[in-house]
């Protein structure tokens, strides 16, 4: 495998509106405005594939496997294999974040200079619905349909994948330093046990702190009310003001945990793992657990759709998702992959974070989609509590 990397989440930051050390992020932007919202139909250009074997590509930092030495990496193959030269960029670093370098762009039915990008599920739920980006050619992606793995099949907002294909996926649950305190096995445990006050942090990502709250008070995150989302601000707010939670963070947490200036705190599974260090644990929690998908989307008017198809079609070979999951160490959306794992890693075939079990997968929980007033609102809420 090759050696530690940036994780995918190395500067998300979550929902808008968010404070970090006092300053605002920003606030959330309007997808739903009459002047914003597009018919994908009829915001196309013609597509240059054929003749013009381009393909522009945006991704999150260290989420991809690189050449090294002898090594060939993923991406390297594809342009070998297809003709295809790629212009890959790691410029996705927070969903609003990249939200807002393209927003004037494609909500004006204007070219936003990018053939493919990555975002997360909630990300890619608005901007499909707001008609920003492409349908995909069932033909021109057979493997999509045929390997993707099942749990990521039939989602609200995009049921038959017409729109989006999963490029990995990963966890939000716990982890602590086992060098410096006693087990953690619950997500309650992380807001009150006396000797973790002071000494824990959970994320500024709304939908991953709210949604293990919501579970640690036996409500569904994926389907609350308004009295289940208040009872767990109200959780939230009682953490903060008790003292138990030192900050609220990105993926830096891992420095801290592993200098002991946290001992526990709320995690994602790929930071835990690339930080390649036996003291930190990762855990689901015993109430259970997030999970969320990056997905690969081609947005209105990209020039290279084909060359786009070809690049999803072909990750979704299982040895080449086999090879690309064993850098990156997140969730594996293909099917045959962990079979085809035995050739590049046999140590990681078994690996639960790579390749959860069917009984791992019922302890994982999404958050519901939201309407836009509610997801002012919440913001909103989580903004308050985390910045005040």
């Amino acid at each position: 495998m090759v050696s530690a990397r940036l994780s995918r989440r190395a500067a998300l930051r979550g929902g808008a509106g968010l404070l970090v050390g006092g300053a605002s992020l920003g606030v959330l932007p309007l997808f739903g405005t009459p002047d914003r919202k597009q018919d994908p139909a009829s915001c196309r250009t013609r597509d240059l594939s054929a003749s013009d074997r381009r393909l522009v590509v945006s991704n999150w930092p260290g989420y991809i496997d690189e050449d090294d030495g002898d090594y060939v990496a993923t991406l390297t193959e594809f342009q070998e294999r297809t003709g295809i030269q790629v212009s890959y960029t790691a410029d996705v670093n927070d969903n609003l974040e990249f939200f807002a370098k393209v927003v004037n762009q494609l909500g004006s039915c204007q070219s936003s200079k990018r053939d493919l990008f990555m975002l997360t599920d909630w990300m890619a739920a608005r901007m499909i619905q707001v008609g920003w980006i492409q349908p995909l050619d069932t033909a021109k992606v057979p493997n999509l349909h045929a390997n993707l793995i099942d749990s990521l099949q039939g989602v609200g907002w995009d049921p038959e994948r017409t729109y989006s294909a999963p490029w990995q996926s990963g966890l939000t649950g716990i982890a602590y330093n086992r060098s410096k305190v006693g087990e953690v096995r619950s997500f309650e445990e992380l807001l009150s046990r006396d000797d973790l006050r002071g000494r824990i942090s959970l994320l500024t990502e709304m939908r991953d702190t709210m949604g293990l709250i919501m579970l640690a008070q036996g409500a569904d995150p994926a389907d609350f009310d308004q009295d289940d989302w208040d009872n767990a601000i109200d959780r939230l707010r009682k953490a903060r003001n008790d003292g138990q939670i030192r900050a609220f963070t990105g993926n830096d947490y891992i420095q801290d945990l592993s200098a002991g200036n946290i001992l526990a705190c709320e995690a994602w599974s790929g930071d835990v793992a690339a930080a390649e260090n036996e003291d930190l644990v990762f855990v689901s929690p015993e109430e259970g657990q997030m999970i969320w998908s990056d997905n690969m989307l081609i947005p209105n008017l990209a020039s290279h759709q084909g060359n786009a198809e070809e690049w999803i079609n072909y990750y979704y070979e299982p040895e080449v998702a086999a090879k690309l999951a064993a850098y990156v160490w997140y969730i594996c959306p293909v099917k045959g992959a962990q079979e085809a794992m035995e050739k590049v890693d046999p140590s990681l075939v078994e690996n639960q974070l790579i390749f959860p079990s069917a009984e791992s997968l019922k302890t994982m929980h999404s958050f519901m989609a939201l309407e836009e007033f509610q997801i002012r609102a919440y913001e909103g809420d989580f903004a308050d509590v985390i910045g005040g």
